[in-house]
């Protein structure tokens, strides 16, 4: 794993370099802050990533702004009371994206002052339902000040369990902020903030990707009772092909296991793919292995691309094209957001989507780019 300090942010960096300066007491209440454009020329960086430091000063309660004279050291105040936030993440070390979403909350500058608490589940036997509900009463017990919720997926009630679970942390009055996916199935919209990336664009970066590499018999691979995030991501599968004026084909979108080749084959012998989109890197990982196992090339039989870039993405046989969720940023986002929900709690719900970037590697037959 990398070092936290090596992949943090710029503005991040800014913010702990100009925070250093003030708890060392260079420079002291009252004293102004060189300007923005003072400050771009001494980290060699951008007036937005200053900018964004400097809000998080503000925020922090370290500086205050004063229009039309300038950023200064804010008086030595009472410590704001410290609070604590709840993580009730089902899937954390099977869903690859979440460890380094919650590192992205803890080296986040707002977590300085705040607790996040992990909650523990006795059983192994447990069923992954049990172990969200047992850890959302802990929380309500606890009086947390707020949970982070991913959502229950692949499980045939994921639905009935996290509508028992929002509404549990309703009627205790505690917020709540959505990490990666709704709580509810789509049209639906909860009232509850949520932090991710928009899935829907995803799933047409992607296939627009294959679009432009020459496929044209493009197939979608997802889990079986997957969250809601897949059926944003495959309705962006469909909105590509559609722009692209290419036929859409029902048989072409599989819930499959993509580890059993008695699933995988009836796809490949019938519908005869050059291109799949799978819906994650978990579910091509699995069907890589699998079409491997058949005889199947990649990427000189199929094409394949998966969304998310987890770890081991660039290490499986064939290195997977993928399209990177900004874990780190995620986490990061998603405490600021809490910690306003906190302050400001009729602020209307939000969803609050970062950027994704394309990685090209073998699996999709491109040419990779050097590193």
């Amino acid at each position: 794993m990398s070092d936290a300090k090596a992949d943090a942010p710029k503005y991040q960096k800014v913010y702990t370099a100009l925070r250093r300066e003030i708890e060392s007491g260079r420079w002291k209440p009252g004293d102004r802050l060189p300007t923005e454009a003072d400050l771009v020329r001494s980290f060699h960086t951008s007036r937005i990533t200053v900018g964004r430091a400097v809000r998080d000063l503000q925020s922090a309660g370290l500086v205050q702004r004063r229009a039309g004279s300038g950023t200064y050291v804010a008086s030595v105040k009472p410590a704001r009371k410290a609070l604590s936030f709840g993580l009730l993440i089902p899937d954390l070390g099977e869903t690859e994206i979440f460890e380094p979403i919650c590192q992205g909350m803890m080296s986040s500058p707002h977590a300085r002052a705040h607790a996040l608490v992990w909650g523990s589940v006795n059983g192994a036997g447990a069923s992954k339902e049990d172990r969200a509900w047992s850890m959302c009463r802990q929380y309500i017990e606890r009086r947390v000040s707020g949970v982070f919720f991913a959502p229950v997926e692949l499980t045939p009630h994921k639905d009935d369990v996290n509508h028992r679970i929002v509404r549990a942390l309703e009627e205790a009055r505690i917020p709540i902020v959505l990490l990666d996916r709704p709580a509810v199935p789509y049209p639906e919209r909860g009232s509850h903030d949520l932090v991710g990336i928009d899935n829907r664009r995803a799933g047409f970066l992607v296939t627009d990707h294959l679009l432009r590499l020459g496929c044209r018999q493009i197939a979608f691979v997802a889990l079986p009772n997957a969250a809601a995030t897949v059926e944003a991501r495959e309705a962006g599968y469909r909105e590509a092909l559609y722009a692209a004026d290419h036929p859409i084909d029902r048989s072409a979108m599989r819930r499959m296991d993509p580890s059993d080749p008695a699933a995988v084959r009836p796809l490949i012998e019938d519908y005869r793919p050059d291109g799949i989109v799978c819906a994650n890197d978990r579910t091509a990982g699995a069907l890589m292995h699998t079409l491997l196992q058949l005889g199947v090339g990649i990427p000189r039989d199929v094409r394949l691309v998966g969304i998310d870039d987890i770890e081991y993405a660039r290490l499986l046989p064939v290195p997977l094209t993928t399209l990177r969720q900004p874990t780190r940023q995620i986490g990061d986002a998603a405490l600021a957001a809490m910690l306003e929900r906190v302050a400001r709690p009729d602020l209307p719900p939000r969803d609050i989507l970062l950027h994704c970037d394309l990685v090209i590697r073998a699996s999709c037959g491109a040419a990779v780019p050097n590193p």
